[in-house]
């Protein structure tokens, strides 16, 4: 079947996003005039991410400590980098650190915040015959391992009466699962935000099902056990998720604002930056890491471990610190939606 391809100058951007090396590319700001002092924490980031939006929200201004940025092209890297102890602190998804510790790797999870699931999709082109999730039995689904996408799938699947062994899965990173969609080499695409509101602010592409119901929509702050032992770094640790914190206020906010940011610092158009913003992006809260959190996260691992695809089974209260939390709202707080009047 033909299918329309996204205009080119739509793709660039996207996939310039998903492109960056998956060795960390450093930014060094410690001789700048973020901080002050001696101590130097090492922070790990993805593009338009932690760094953009705390000093989109002014929460870079008065640090006790520098800050030395590392960018990663996706959660799982940048968790290598945490074991190594390359990075003391760095935010992924909900699914990277159930692969990490899998891997026997040294993580800690230290903060978390609940968004809405809305923007975790399963796409199909727009001219596609596939119309619910059941339909995608023999069908070809693009996903990269390890993402939350990996685990949207399996559970939305699940949920229709199928498995993986009913879908042929190609594994792929989004630059070129973006490349297969587009082209109709693949049926279907397990994606999260900001690539979800590309493809559909295209009109090239539509849901066939989201992520609502199916996943926890966590996301985490992950430390290296190092760092935290250290008294000073983990004393800065806990002041970077209190502003990180504060930033996720601002964004919901300031949800026009922040899309300009997000926009510029990703190359994404500024229409699907602020619509990525009100499906998912600016919809976290910060929560708790209680029992209900942990309790989700061991069924994101139990099911990876059922399926043979991390190495060994493990408790994920293991890997969990939550000294930092302060009296937060429970893991499932409902996201803060944007509904008609929110600016």
């Amino acid at each position: 079947m033909k299918r329309s391809l996204l205009p080119a100058a739509l793709l660039l951007p996207l996939a310039l996003l998903a492109s960056a090396c998956t060795t960390a590319s450093v930014a060094d700001s410690a001789s700048n005039s973020d901080g002050k002092g001696s101590l130097v924490l090492n922070v790990g980031d993805q593009k338009g991410g932690s760094e953009a939006v705390l000093r989109a929200a002014g929460e870079l201004d008065d640090l006790g400590y520098r800050i030395k940025w590392s960018t990663f092209a996706s959660g799982p890297p940048l968790l290598e980098a945490v074991n190594a102890k390359a990075v003391d602190i760095g935010s992924v998804g909900n699914t990277p650190p159930v692969f990490a510790a899998g891997a026997n790797s040294k993580i800690t999870v230290v903060a978390a915040t609940h968004g809405d699931s809305a923007g975790e999709t399963i796409l199909v082109p727009s001219d596609s015959p596939l119309r619910k999730p059941e339909d995608l039995k023999g069908r070809t689904v693009a996903v990269a391992q390890g993402s939350s996408a990996h685990f949207q799938l399996i559970a939305s699947l699940k949920r229709a009466g199928l498995s993986l062994a009913d879908v042929k899965v190609t594994l792929l990173q989004p630059a070129d699962a973006l490349a297969a969609f587009t082209s109709g080499k693949v049926d279907a695409w397990a994606v999260w935000d900001p690539y979800t509101s590309q493809v559909l602010q295209s009109g090239k592409g539509r849901v066939l099902t989201d992520g609502r119901g199916v996943v926890n929509g966590l996301g985490f702050q992950v430390a290296s056990p190092s760092a935290l032992a250290d008294k000073e770094k983990a004393a800065a640790i806990g002041d970077l998720i209190e502003r990180l914190r504060r930033a996720q206020d601002w964004v919901y906010k300031h949800p026009e604002a922040w899309a300009k940011v997000w926009a510029k610092e990703t190359g994404l158009p500024y229409e699907v930056a602020l619509a990525a913003v009100k499906r998912s992006n600016g919809t976290r809260i910060p929560v708790a890491l209680d029992q209900a959190a942990i309790d989700s996260e061991q069924k994101i691992a139990d099911t990876f471990a059922e399926l043979g695809l991390i190495p060994r089974r493990f408790e994920f209260a293991d890997y969990v610190d939550a000294r930092f939390d302060k009296n937060l709202p429970p893991s499932t707080t409902p996201a803060r939606l944007y509904g008609k009047g929110n600016s």
